[in-house]
């Protein structure tokens, strides 16, 4: 036999091979399981007296397991997700798989483009002192809007309509990628009321001093999720609000629902 050999039909080599396609299977395996630790079981329609039906293929969804959080405290996953009420939202027939409309307002139904997740309900940290990382200027002193961009405080905010919406007064910093994320506004109805407009919603005008928000209209903006807390904002505030001035792409007025032609 040649070097090698362990018998007539087997080698080192081949073992080796083989032993190479187990690993890779497993791996497959493990990280494919491993992948269903968030989103599984999937929700399947619910039938008439049937409970629904738990979908979550192959592999099966692993065991629980226990992730350090950088506030130090523990999350475990798989974890049971909380289904969203029916009350925001109803089918348009009664046909298995069909689609969903809101019922209430549609800005805030959390369906289509205006979905949100449950997300952490704390705020995202810094990774060297874990402070909030989005604040406003006036608690981060150390940060400053560039002189080479416009100072867009005192803008008007303008809506789809072409109305005024408000004037923004501050601006929200990243403080880990110094990036300014979203605009205080000021309401032009309410004085007293302030909302969060996100920065990848707008376009500045600098010769009319404006904020373009094509998205809402502007006695729409009253409507905006608020945060809990003034000078700070939660994952999950973020969500919301980013989905808010999303879902006005399809439900800002009815027209937008339906096919241009």
């Amino acid at each position: 036999m040649q070097t090698g050999a362990i018998t007539g039909y087997i080698d080192v080599a081949q073992l080796a091979l083989y032993a190479f396609w187990l690993f890779f299977a497993g791996l497959i395996y493990y990280l494919h399981r491993e992948n269903k630790r968030e989103g599984y079981p999937l929700v399947a329609d619910d039938r008439a007296g049937i409970s629904p039906v738990v979908v979550q293929g192959f592999p099966p969804i692993p065991d629980q397991k226990a992730f350090t959080m950088p506030d130090g405290s523990k999350l475990m996953v798989p974890r049971a997700e909380r289904r969203e009420p029916l009350s925001r939202f109803q089918r348009v027939s009664k046909a298995q798989g069909s689609p969903i409309v809101p019922t209430g307002e549609p800005l805030t139904a959390g369906i289509g483009p205006g979905a949100w997740a449950q997300r952490h309900n704390g705020p995202d940290l810094t990774f060297d002192d874990g402070q909030p990382k989005i604040v406003p200027l006036r608690v981060a002193p150390a940060f400053f809007l560039a002189t080479e961009d416009p100072d867009i405080i005192g803008y008007t905010v303008i809506g789809v309509d072409n109305e005024v919406a408000g004037t923004v007064v501050e601006a929200w910093i990243d403080r880990s990628e110094v990036v300014v994320r979203y605009l205080e506004v000021q309401l032009a109805s309410d004085a007293s009321h302030r909302v969060l407009l996100p920065m990848t919603f707008i376009r500045i005008n600098r010769k009319t001093k404006q904020i373009i928000c094509r998205y809402i209209k502007a006695s729409q903006f009253a409507l905006a999720p608020v945060p809990a807390k003034p000078d700070q904002v939660t994952l999950r505030e973020e969500d919301q609000i980013q989905a808010f001035y999303a879902a006005g792409q399809l439900y800002a007025w009815p027209g937008r629902e339906g096919p241009l032609l």
